[in-house]
């Protein structure tokens, strides 16, 4: 049976250099990660996670924490997360709290805590002050991804300024008369999310000097459904309504297009919509959006605790602030005089 130290000297390596190119670690050169692939494929050899394992003291495996997976931005970071993964050929834990308060005790307290995992990924959610002394305690790596939590490293976009350049569009448009659309964290969404869009929004109404109305924030519980029924209540009363709406999430976006379409207004004519994210369905709504790539966040917040659990001591120790640009489609437009 082929071993790992018959490939260690055909290729004239290492054992540790092949088990590093054969799981996909960095610090292994293209040109000797290929020689020593292709001698395993020629010998028939296929690495053990198990034994890998046994060897480094580690589980070959990563911890994935999320509210919910049911929602776009929840799954599409976890796939970042998994391709990343996959490519170092780690596993991945999922544990999906789901907003069941029982899960968090089973996380933080029993599986987490024995040491499945060799790291942790935190999506979109927060932690009690005892979970984030936990997590610190127990010596992982760990990440965010999505809003911040003091005292863990983050991947995110910059909350505060992206509202701020989605409401700011709608402003330059020449729109006065703007409602928001907001969020809320029914799902243990970090709070840091619906509060820095919120107040994204209100900086720019102040800077242009525009009033902001009490009665036209609202929150659509980053949800279609939720915010389709808000922004329908919205257009039924009586009196002004908006010429625009800045909805904090694309998805809230998708749900003020329908209830638009739902009292026959017509987009962007008679109102115009913004959101956050570039979702898969966007396009389609022709949804103008500030663009983010959670995708990219999470195959990078991957790629960051297994350099982490390479080097030793922790390589990277700072946050990263992620991109997101302003994507014009059809759904906005110069409000009509």
């Amino acid at each position: 049976m082929t071993s790992i130290d018959d490939v260690a000297r055909r290729s004239g390596v290492s054992i540790a250099t092949v088990s590093r190119a054969l799981r996909g670690l960095p610090n292994v050169s293209e040109a000797t990660r290929h020689r020593i692939q292709d001698v395993a494929d020629e010998l028939g050899y296929v690495a053990s996670s198990s034994a890998s394992g046994l060897a480094s003291g580690r589980t070959l495996a990563m911890g994935v924490v999320a509210p919910s997976v049911s929602r776009w931005f929840y799954t599409t970071v976890i796939e970042g997360i998994d391709s990343a993964l996959r490519d170092a050929n780690y596993d991945m834990i999922l544990y999906n709290l789901a907003s069941r308060g029982g899960d968090r005790e089973r996380v933080f307290h029993r599986s987490i805590l024995r040491k499945r995992t060799d790291a942790l990924i935190a999506v979109g959610m927060d932690f009690t002050a005892a979970e984030r002394e936990q997590l610190l305690s127990l010596g992982h790596p760990t990440i965010m991804i999505g809003g911040p939590v003091r005292g863990i490293r983050h991947i995110g976009i910059d909350e505060r300024l992206v509202a701020r350049a989605a409401t700011e569009h709608l402003i330059g448009l020449g729109h006065r008369d703007i409602a928001q659309l907001g969020g809320d964290d029914d799902e243990g969404l970090n709070r840091q999310v619906p509060v820095g869009r919120r107040r994204g929004f209100l900086d720019a109404m102040e800077a242009a000097g525009l009033p902001v109305r009490e009665e036209w924030m609202l929150s659509g519980r980053f949800s279609l459904v939720a915010s389709r029924e808000v922004i329908n209540e919205l257009l039924d009363r009586p009196g002004t309504r908006p010429t625009a709406i800045f909805a904090s999430s694309d998805e809230m976006a998708i749900g003020a297009i329908l209830a638009a379409t739902d009292h026959g207004l017509s987009i962007p004519r008679d109102l115009s919509v913004i959101g956050i994210d570039n979702h898969d369905l966007s396009e389609s709504f022709g949804l103008t959006t500030m663009a983010q790539d959670p995708f990219e966040h999470g195959s990078l917040g991957a790629r960051i605790l297994l350099d982490d659990l390479t080097a030793g001591p922790l390589s990277r120790k700072t946050s990263i602030k992620a991109a997101a640009s302003l994507l014009i489609r059809r759904s906005t437009a110069a409000p009509i005089s």
